[in-house]
This record gives structure tokens, sequence and C-alpha cells, in this order.
């Protein structure tokens, strides 16, 4: 049985689940997974400590995966991608963002279990972005109002032949509940609003993003040993906390496909 823990009616997002074992999910839990998911947007399972072929397995329940052309893949597991600041001189750069948007149908969810946890830092951000375009001041407002925006690929090499770049609205609607969300992504994936030339891109972008990450829209996650974190990739954007590391910092990234946004009757019937 799924149960969900907010975690604290002070925090725009996120909840804690207890009473499960990830490997042992039944259809039943995936969907009341993905129901917590449109509710909370963030979702933590702690003491999991999952291997890479349970992380899978559990993931698989919600659909089939994606994967994002470019990254590096786990040994044995090319549906996963390693996350990791192992081998590095300098920090990673991590900003806000959302996973794969710059493809037609970007990925439903976003998945990382914890391989090393490091001794300090290391936390990752998310922000509401639900409750940002719910709260954005009438002028921000006004200047979205049936606007899209063109996100292009960047930090990864795809490939000649696959897509680089794809139109999103700035109210994008959820797929599974038609709640609409402020659709963004970091600054230098977002090529074009429509209507806008490049320098009336470049400030309204930074004036809803500025909106979007204040404290208030935001939570972040310490990890801890054995950490599953899966989170709405629709309704969310995030980022990793690299200031203050200290140790190894490395998770296993697994990204369920569109499909796994099943649409609510409610969100079928307001669609036009």
């Amino acid at each position: 049985m799924v149960e969900t823990v907010k975690l604290s009616p002070q925090e725009p997002l996120g909840a804690h689940l207890t009473e499960i074992d990830l490997r042992t999910a039944t259809p039943a839990d995936h969907r009341r997974l993905a129901s917590a998911l449109a509710e909370h947007g963030v979702l933590v399972a702690p003491n999991q400590f999952l291997d890479d072929e349970e992380f899978v397995t559990f993931l698989r329940g919600f659909g089939s995966l994606a994967f994002t052309a470019g990254e590096r893949a786990v040994g044995g597991h090319p549906e996963l991608n390693v996350v990791t600041n192992v081998g590095r001189t300098t920090p990673p750069v991590s900003n806000w963002h959302v996973d794969t948007a710059y493809v037609d149908e970007p990925p439903a969810f976003t998945a990382l279990r914890a391989v090393d946890v490091p001794e300090a830092g290391g936390a990752t951000m998310f922000c509401d972005q639900r409750r940002a375009l719910e709260t954005l001041p009438p002028r921000l407002r006004a200047q979205i109002e049936g606007r899209t925006l063109t996100h292009v690929v960047t930090g990864v090499h795809p490939g000649p032949d696959d897509q680089v770049a794809a139109d999103h609205p700035l109210q994008r609607p959820h797929p599974s509940t038609g709640r609409r969300c402020l659709y963004l992504d970091a600054p230098s994936r977002c090529r074009s609003i429509s209507g806008l030339d490049d320098d009336a891109t470049e400030r309204l972008i930074t004036e809803l993003m500025d909106w979007s990450t204040r404290p208030q829209m935001r939570w972040s996650h310490r990890w801890a040993p054995g950490d599953v974190v899966v989170w709405d990739n629709a309704a969310v954007m995030h980022r990793a906390d690299h200031d203050g590391v200290v140790g190894d910092r490395t998770f296993h990234r697994g990204m369920v496909a569109a499909d796994g946004h099943v649409p609510s009757a409610a969100a079928v019937l307001s669609r036009p």
C-alpha cells in the first residue's frame, strides 16, 4: 500500500513514501504513485537500496523508458545514465532545467537512485512550476499568453539525425491533469519565444526564471544512502547544488517516457 507524507505544510512540493518496497510495487501501486506525483511533484522513497536491475524494473511499471542520447550510460543498463562528480577537477555546472524538453514529447518522470552520497553537500533542488504560473504577476501573465518557447539541446551530442529543437507552450497543460504549468528550461536551452525578438526573449526568460526559483517555490532534498527520488518532469524544474560538496556524488538516472503520463478523466474532458 502506497502512503505519502507531505514534507510540511510550509513546503511548496514534495512528499515521502512510507510503507512501500519499490521492488514489489504492483500496477495499483504505480497508479497511486503517478497520482501522488501529480499532486506533490516530487516523491522520496528512503531506505530502498535498489540495484540497477530493480531500479529499471520499478521504473518500467510506469511505462516505457526514455534515454537522453549523448549521455553516459550505465554499464550493462543502457536505459540508465550516470550522474557523477567522480574524476572531475572542478564541480559540475547545474542550472534550473527540465529533462529533454527539446523533443515533442518530453519524458514524464525522472528518477535518481543514490549510488554514492557525499559526506556533505550535494542536495537536489526542485521548484514548483504549477504554483509559479498560478502566482505569476498579471503583467508577466499577459506577456506569456498564447506564446510558445523553442527548446534546444545543449551539453550533449544526440547526433545529426535526432530532433534537437521543439516548441512548447509557456503555459503548458499537464499531460495527466490538465493543470497548467509554467514550462521553462535552462536559459541556454531557451532559443526563442514566439512573437518576440532575441532581446525581449532573454529579458522575459530571466524574469520568469527569477520568479519560478524564489525560495518560496523551492524545496531541497538532502540525500541519504538508499534513497530513490522520482519527480514529475512536466510540473517541476530541478538543479543540483554542487557548492560545498565533500566526497563522491554518484547517482543512476532513469526516465519514464511520455506514455507514463496517463490522462485523468477530468483532463480529457477539459481538452478542446
